[in-house]
């Protein structure tokens, strides 16, 4: 494992630890951690059913923080589990023992300015003049279509403000493009971005909306003729969303910050669930807080979970077609009530569902007219002022009047760290003294 020390933390009066920045092993469960940390593994027994469940949310390569004395003692761990939610382990002065909790991931988020001479090209330019890849990625994405790059000569010029978060010194997620001002030669230009990074050449963007009304309508319709199953259905019938998916959502039992990685559909006990694809179910029994669970693997590297069923009707290892009735709704394991929670996850990683879930979803289709008159739905556009404009541009003029610098991501910077940053590291183990 390759460690990368960033800076001394000063973490109780008594003594100090150095701080080291990790990726954690490829295959190597939580508990696997424990054991090459000799930390006892009997901290497992400490935590709930519910947290439980998020001990696989840490993936291969995600980097994370551990606080160590010189002799390797672990004081303290942060191991992200999404981008807003993190585990944080720490030792208890007192007896030695350690504590295990699921908070919310604390970052800095700051404006930053980059100026560019074009020598080569945009991408390896931008690159050269902050020393951060997905800035230079982030201006070109936001560049694309709307400034023909092509036309870029040496001397041409780039200025650019971005949002950029940072974890405990280091940069954290990737930068928010603000706005990109584009000089060549004699011709100026503004690219406006919006939230998703796409560059827009005038403050606004069209949007669209939809318009339902009745009338008289001569329309073609596609109709599913084959392969239905390819496309993902609902889950249950006549669905109500009672909870959405979310990296960060307050715990109506825990009371506390947890990741819900699902969406919760309102339902009485009893109500039938549905197989939202063609596929063969990979488990079906009690789990943790969910408790009787059945999970479904699909084709495409999706599964499907179904929890808190109060009878489950499908078995292990049994294939199942779209649409076919696997379980009934009910409020086993940790539930506040009978609903169903519907998880889905793309290549081992937890996914939106409802960003994949069609309620009328058909793929291969034919043509069909129809005249009548109807409750129609028209889809229009109108013009959206894209958020900030106006103030990030003139933070933007502000920099280049003053002829500021780049700013230029390094070592430097990742070793300069406010204490007030640190805080996490040092807040449960000041709650103990």
């Amino acid at each position: 494992m390759r460690y990368l020390i960033v800076w001394a933390l000063i973490l109780h009066i008594s003594f100090a630890a150095k701080v080291s920045y990790v990726k954690w092993e490829k295959g190597m469960s939580f508990s696997e951690y424990l054991q090459s940390r000799n930390i006892s593994t009997s901290l497992l027994d400490s935590i709930s059913e519910e947290d439980q469940q998020f001990l696989s949310d840490i993936h291969s390569n995600h980097e994370y923080y551990e606080a160590k004395e010189d002799d390797g003692t672990v004081l303290q761990a942060l191991i992200p589990i999404s981008e807003e939610m993190q585990i944080h382990l720490y030792k208890k002065r007192e007896d030695d023992s350690y504590v295990f909790d699921i908070i919310p991931i604390e970052y800095k988020e700051k404006s930053y300015y980059g100026k560019v001479e074009i020598e080569e090209n945009p991408y390896n330019d931008t690159l050269k003049s902050v020393n951060q890849k997905n800035v230079a990625k982030r201006v070109s994405q936001a560049m694309k279509g709307v400034v023909n790059t092509r036309k870029f000569h040496k001397g041409d010029r780039i200025d650019f403000i971005y949002k950029q978060r940072t974890r405990l010194g280091k940069v954290y997620t990737m930068p928010d493009i603000k706005v990109v001002k584009v000089q060549m030669k004699d011709k100026e230009q503004f690219v406006y971005v919006d939230e998703d990074g796409d560059g827009y050449d005038a403050a606004q963007k069209e949007v669209a909306y939809q318009v339902t009304g009745k009338k008289k309508v001569i329309y073609s319709r596609r109709v599913p003729v084959s392969q239905r199953g390819q496309v993902f259905g609902m889950p249950i019938r006549n669905a109500r969303i009672t909870s959405s998916f979310s990296y960060r959502r307050w715990h109506p039992i825990l009371h506390r910050y947890r990741p819900h990685e699902g969406t919760d559909f309102g339902a009485r006990k009893g109500t039938p669930l549905l197989a939202v694809n063609n596929g063969k179910i990979i488990y079906a029994g009690w789990m943790a807080g969910y408790g009787n669970t059945i999970k479904i693997r699909h084709s495409g590297g999706y599964v499907s979970l179904y929890a808190h069923q109060s009878k489950i009707r499908a078995k292990n290892g049994q294939s199942v077609k779209k649409g076919q009735v696997i379980g009934y709704s009910g409020n086993s394991g940790r539930s506040t009530g009978p609903h169903l929670h519907f998880g889905m996850m793309k290549n081992g990683r937890w996914i939106d569902p409802m960003k994949v879930l069609r309620r009328d979803s058909a793929v291969e289709t034919v043509l069909k007219k129809f005249t009548k008159y109807e409750d129609v739905t028209t889809t229009k556009y109108k013009k959206v002022e894209i958020k900030g404009t106006k103030k990030h541009t003139r933070e933007l003029l502000a920099y280049i009047d003053q002829n500021e610098t780049s700013y230029k991501w390094g070592m430097t910077q990742l070793q300069s760290v406010n204490l007030k940053e640190r805080e996490k590291f040092s807040e449960a183990a000041a709650q103990q003294n």
